[in-house]
């Protein structure tokens, strides 16, 4: 069996599948490992490393798509390379199969086997094989590093001889996975936090990190079953709104991160808020990719509206590569071994296991 990765398009995506950590694990499972030549270089990861593991190195794309059994990216390659992958030939990554239906459905047509890890069910058994938390808990940490780079004040109180400086107030906007890293973050500088879910579920979550949790009248009833956040009623965002709009006229950073899978990020955060908060501050909108959870968010922009900086980034993990590779090979690899039959050491889609199912494109 071999598995293979080939350099994603560097513009968009600087993570990648196999580090050599992990294509060690995938030769002491008993695969073969082929990748493209200067896979990793751009992380310092040397093509001489991978070949001291055992790794081989090919040139030439086409080379390393057919020779695979298993093939695993980060995201959809391009059109010219997809159309390199064969019949019975395993794809595996982050697709979004929603958003690019016409493409996986071009692939699917050709009987390739296609698992989307982003649709993985929030089982105990799948969580070492979560790519959603563990890309969320990094991107949480980074918007936090990245809000207080624009914050022209210090964080944490400061008492000297000429005076003292108040610690910063940030809050954070959706308590997942994401939301939870950045409170933690922004406590561990000092600075008070608060943060606001739609999931009374998370206020214990919050408090346990040293954060204040902002309640809304009616929050406990806005869960699925799956532990995300469901949409709201207009009463409810009315009263959201209240509260929002009273807390951020004091507030230093905002950090957004609410999102509803597969639909269009709510806006939160709207023009009259934004208006009436302190000259200075910012806002890092996580959820800028699906539209932002403010009035005004870009795509890899700061937009200044009366004096407050509000900043997205289509993929703000290309500012920790290494991390964000290190654990997202990891959760690859997991998911993976899974796939695996250890007595035949072939791939067996076993469609009553749950992982399978709910991940496998059809």
């Amino acid at each position: 069996m071999i598995i293979s990765s080939v350099l994603e398009n560097q513009k968009i995506e600087k993570r990648i599948a196999i580090t050599p950590e992990i294509a060690k694990k995938y030769l002491s499972l008993g695969f073969e490992v082929a990748l493209s030549e200067n896979y990793g270089v751009h992380l310092g990861f040397m093509d001489e490393e991978y070949k001291n593991h055992g790794v081989k190195i090919y040139k030439d794309t086409k080379e390393v798509i057919n020779n695979a059994d298993i093939i695993v990216q980060l995201g959809l390659m391009s059109d010219e390379t997809n159309s390199l992958i064969k019949e019975n030939q395993t794809l595996i990554g982050v697709f979004n199969p929603y958003e690019n239906k016409e493409k996986i459905d071009n692939l699917v047509k050709k009987k390739i086997n296609i698992f989307s890890l982003e649709l993985l069910p929030r089982i105990t058994r799948a969580q070492s094989m979560d790519i959603l938390s563990s890309q969320a808990n990094l991107a949480g940490y980074k918007a936090v590093i990245e809000s207080f780079a624009n914050f022209e004040k210090a964080i944490p109180m400061m008492m000297t001889a000429a005076g003292t400086i108040p610690a910063a107030k940030v809050l954070v906007v959706g308590a997942g996975v994401a939301g939870l890293q950045a409170i933690a973050t922004a406590k561990r500088t000092g600075a008070i936090v608060f943060a606001t879910d739609v999931r009374m579920a998370s206020k214990e979550q919050v408090e346990s990190l040293g954060g204040k949790f902002l309640v809304v009248e009616g929050s406990e009833n806005l869960e699925t079953d799956g532990g995300y956040a469901k949409e709201v009623s207009e009463e409810f965002k009315k009263k959201q709104e209240d509260l929002l709009s009273d807390t951020l006229k004091k507030i230093d950073i905002v950090i957004c991160t609410a999102l509803i899978p597969g639909k269009k990020a709510p806006i939160i955060i709207k023009e009259n808020m934004i208006n009436n908060m302190q000259a200075g501050s910012v806002i890092y909108d996580l959820a800028a990719v699906q539209g932002g959870n403010t009035a005004f968010t870009e795509v890899d922009k700061v937009v200044e509206k009366k004096g407050v900086k509000i900043m997205g980034e289509h993929n703000i993990l290309n500012k920790l590569p290494i991390s964000a590779s290190s654990l997202y090979s990891k959760n690859v690899f997991n998911f993976v071994s899974n796939l695996l039959d250890k007595e035949t050491n072939k791939i067996n889609i076993n469609l009553e296991d749950e992982i399978i199912v709910k991940t496998l494109v059809k």
